[in-house]
């Protein structure tokens, strides 16, 4: 065994405003530098990141409400350790009321990953959690999604990238760490994320047929082309489990409309949408990440009609759309007023035609081929569905046969009466 490794440290933090666009008011998000020394006082992991968490709970009433969890300015780094005798490093932070973040880190014989995120959250922070039902610690871990970085190379990811599970969504950016440094110099070698690598069509070189053309097509203005239509979304399959049973069905194609300088059509890409949220007995919330820096959160709610019968109907939609490049929030826009999408308790929601639902002046949702049920799924499959006025063409066939057989009335009405003034004419008194 070598000398035991020292955690000693420090911990540098700088404070980065971003506005809050279409939201009043700023947040604060603090970026942490953790440097990790061994006995000789040598570098021997390294860390420098951004990151906050959404976090979706249960309030007094029993709504589910969606909060976000910032650094604080103070921070500590208890638990850091190299890990160069055990081949697991440690990276740990402290902050705020109560709340813990922690990754670790395994090495092989030519490579580091991340292993797993712990992250532990306290409600009793009431400046985060005004109104939580549940009180104290919240733990949760969850895989981490670093690859696999060779030894001696420092991994970089400036964009921003998203780990979503149960009702957390965690949001990284300005990412740089190596673990496991060797001879105390963090390496220039980088390993960059996907995210980070540029995707660019190839240029063309000018040739000599093109360059001919342009000159001599200078003196006619460019013909323009008209805008090629978005096409309709796929449509994307969802689902929620409380332990090991369903408890949330949603199978819908989503569009997004944003009238901000420009109206810009977003269709989420069900391929890499990830879905999470919470069921509950009176309220259920479906939120999508589709990894482009696109969150929708859909809330369902329990009512109980004149007759005295329980119903579920779209309650709130929110949308919130964030820079990849720094996980800054661009705009966010929410409705809490909806009564939409209402079925008995039981039953599930149909409707296959396109719906569009106004969030605010800016941001629009529209609908394809939703088919829903937040409540009492049985057997992972959906109940019998209350089909929406759009889809039922029960009411047209009896309006169109009406409508038929009133103009062959008509026409039967004319005809006699056509005919009998004939037959007047035909008798004259003399």
């Amino acid at each position: 065994m070598g000398p035991r490794r020292s955690a000693a440290s420090s911990c540098r933090r700088l404070l980065l405003p971003l506005l809050l666009l279409g939201v009043s008011g700023f947040f604060q998000s603090y970026a942490i530098e953790v440097d990790i020394k061994d006995a000789s006082n040598a570098t021997c992991l390294y860390a420098d990141w951004m990151m906050r968490f959404l976090i979706t709970y249960e309030s007094n009433n029993g709504d589910y409400k969606t909060t976000t969890l910032n650094l604080s300015s103070s921070v500590t780094h208890n638990g850091s350790v190299c890990g160069n005798d055990t081949q697991a490093a440690v990276v740990a932070v402290q902050f705020g009321e109560g709340h813990s973040w922690s990754t670790n880190i395994t090495k092989n014989n030519e490579t580091y990953q991340g292993d797993f995120i712990t992250l532990t959250y306290n409600t009793n922070d009431t400046a985060v959690f005004p109104d939580a039902k549940r009180k104290g610690p919240v733990t949760v871990v969850v895989k981490d999604s670093l690859h696999p970085v060779r030894l001696n190379t420092v991994f970089v990811c400036h964009s921003s990238y998203f780990i979503e599970a149960e009702n957390i969504t965690q949001i990284f950016w300005n990412v740089t760490v190596q673990a496991f440094v060797q001879n105390g110099t963090v390496s220039k070698k980088e390993t960059r994320c996907p995210a980070d690598i540029p995707t660019s069509a190839p240029t063309v070189p000018p040739t000599i047929a093109n360059v001919t053309a342009a000159s001599t097509t200078t003196s006619s203005p460019a013909p323009t082309t008209a805008p090629t239509p978005v096409e309709n979304p796929e449509t994307g399959n969802y689902s929620l489990k409380s332990g090991n049973k369903t408890c949330f069905l949603a199978t819908v194609g989503l569009q997004l409309n944003v009238s901000r300088d420009k109206p810009v059509l977003i269709n989420i890409n069900p391929k890499t949408t990830i879905a999470d949220g919470a069921c509950g007995n009176t309220t259920a919330t479906l939120k999508l990440n589709d990894g482009n820096g696109t969150l929708i959160g859909f809330t369902f709610a329990v009512k109980n009609t004149s007759a005295n019968v329980q119903k579920f109907y779209l309650r709130e939609v929110n949308v919130t759309l964030l820079n990849r490049l720094n996980g800054s929030v661009i705009s966010s826009a929410d409705n809490s007023n909806f009564s939409k999408w209402d079925a008995f308790l039981g039953s599930s929601y149909m409707c296959r035609k396109e719906q569009t639902l106004q969030i605010n002046e800016d941001v629009q949702v529209h609908t394809f081929n939703l088919w829903i049920q937040p409540f009492l799924v049985e057997a992972n499959k959906f109940a019998t569905a209350q089909e929406c006025s759009l889809d039922d063409d029960s009411i047209l066939i009896p309006i169109v046969v009406g409508a038929a057989l009133a103009v062959l009335i008509a026409i039967i009405v004319a005809a006699y009466i056509i005919g009998r003034r004939k037959s007047y004419a035909g008798y004259q008194t003399l």
